[in-house]
């Protein structure tokens, strides 16, 4: 029996949250590993004080600006991001005229089809899935990639990301989007740009600068771009765990 969370509960958000992926996990979207995986990250925001830090409204605007950039941008969308996500990522597609790309690392034709089912029923439009080329130097199934999206695309925004594959889609010249609550994973030290901030909250704001950044002629976009230091948004990152943290030991 699912337990009913009052929204007077101090930790209503968060448990609403878990509540999303395990009706992921039910629908056969997310797997057992992307519930451990949430745990980790979850941590990470709880130090946060679970809201957008500066150092994440900062990044998420370049990130925003890179995209619009962009020749050809793709979102990469795992079961995780989508069972949390999905309606958000809809409008993020439609605003900036990006597809979304079903990438999984456990992956199986069923799996991948039913996320991108998933995807449609919540109103995403441009979905890929085909699998139907590989991103040489990646030994496991992210490298199944659809020929159309992140095989030909400019710059790649991914989210509860690995860390190898965010190395060869970088060495391979691709630009990196990054949201990832550990500032100090291998995806975080390797994105042109790490938003360090919950999907949840990320994704949405990042909708609204859309809206607004979509008006900005290309020189205005390429300034802030060029001014944004990801390196200095993973120190903040940091400190901010380190006095946080510390401020929450009695």
């Amino acid at each position: 029996m699912r337990p009913v969370i009052p929204e007077s509960h101090p930790r209503y958000f968060s448990l609403m949250t878990r509540e999303k992926l395990v009706e992921g996990f039910r629908k056969g979207i997310v797997v057992p590993e992307g519930l451990i995986a949430h745990g980790r990250g979850e941590a990470f925001d709880y130090i946060f004080g679970e809201r957008t830090r500066d150092f994440a409204v900062r990044a998420q605007r370049a990130a925003v600006a890179l995209m619009l950039l962009s020749r050809k941008p793709v979102i990469s969308v795992n079961g995780n991001a989508a069972a949390l996500v999905a309606e958000e990522l809809a409008e993020f597609s439609e605003v900036l005229k990006v597809p979304l790309e079903v990438n999984v690392f456990h992956w199986s034709r069923e799996r991948v089809e039913r996320i991108a089912e998933f995807l449609m029923e919540k109103g995403c439009k441009n979905v890929l899935f085909a699998g139907d080329a590989v991103i040489e130097g990646i030994e496991h199934a992210r490298r199944i990639v659809d020929s159309r999206g992140i095989y030909s695309a400019d710059t790649v925004m991914v989210m509860l990301e690995d860390g190898d594959r965010c190395e060869i889609l970088r060495k391979s010249g691709k630009k990196v989007v990054a949201i990832d609550l550990n500032p100090l994973s291998r995806t975080a030290r390797m994105a042109d740009v790490t938003v360090v901030n919950n999907v949840t909250r990320a994704v949405p704001e990042m909708v609204e600068l859309a809206r607004e950044m979509r008006r900005m002629n290309r020189e205005e976009l390429e300034r802030i771009v060029k001014e944004y230091d990801n390196d200095a948004t993973l120190r903040e990152a940091l400190k901010a765990i380190a006095s946080l943290g510390a401020s929450k030991v009695p």
